[in-house]
This record gives structure tokens, sequence and C-alpha cells, in this order.
């Protein structure tokens, strides 16, 4: 597994600051996950954010938040990896 790129608070889930338990993927679905983790495009969570909370309390039950993520994801590609285009040709789309 690849080190993420986003946070330097790899022990602490980005979303609400409890103990990781788990690794969030920016970008997934469709067969991206794998992209993602080759570019370190994750964060940490706990397990109740990610994808064990409520309805709205988690990123994966939450048609917003997980177009955030995305968002986010690509932003994070752009400013450390790579423009627009390599985006593009990467995962098929922009999310922004």
């Amino acid at each position: 597994m690849s080190k993420g790129i986003v946070t330097d608070y790899d022990k602490i889930c980005i979303f609400c600051g409890r103990p990781k338990e788990c690794e969030h993927h920016l970008l997934f679905g469709n067969g991206i996950r794998n992209l993602a983790e080759q570019d370190g495009l994750k964060v940490p969570s706990c397990n109740q954010c990610h994808n064990m909370g409520s309805v709205t309390g988690c990123i994966h039950n939450n048609p917003m938040a997980e177009k955030l993520s995305k968002m986010l994801g690509q932003a994070i590609f752009e400013a450390k990896l790579g423009d627009r285009e390599e985006f593009r040709a990467r995962y098929g789309k922009s999310y922004l």
C-alpha cells in the first residue's frame, strides 16, 4: 500500500479526529480505486465516518460527500502530480 499524499496526519480520521481504522480512497468506483491507491489519493478514516455510520454520517452513504471526495482527489492530483489533462487521461473524466 502506498502512503497517502493528502495529509501528514495519517493516524487520525480526517473527518472527526478519532483514531484511524481504515482508509478512504478519494476516487473510487468504475475500477479507479487501484489508481487512487497508486497515486496516494486517500485519507485516514474511522469506520463510522467511512462506511458504517448513519446514512448521512458516512461518506459512502452520502452522494454529496462522494462527489466532494472525487473533486478533492482531482484537486490534490492537479496540485501534486499532474495537470487536468493528465488526470482525465488517467481517470477517464474530470470532476472539476
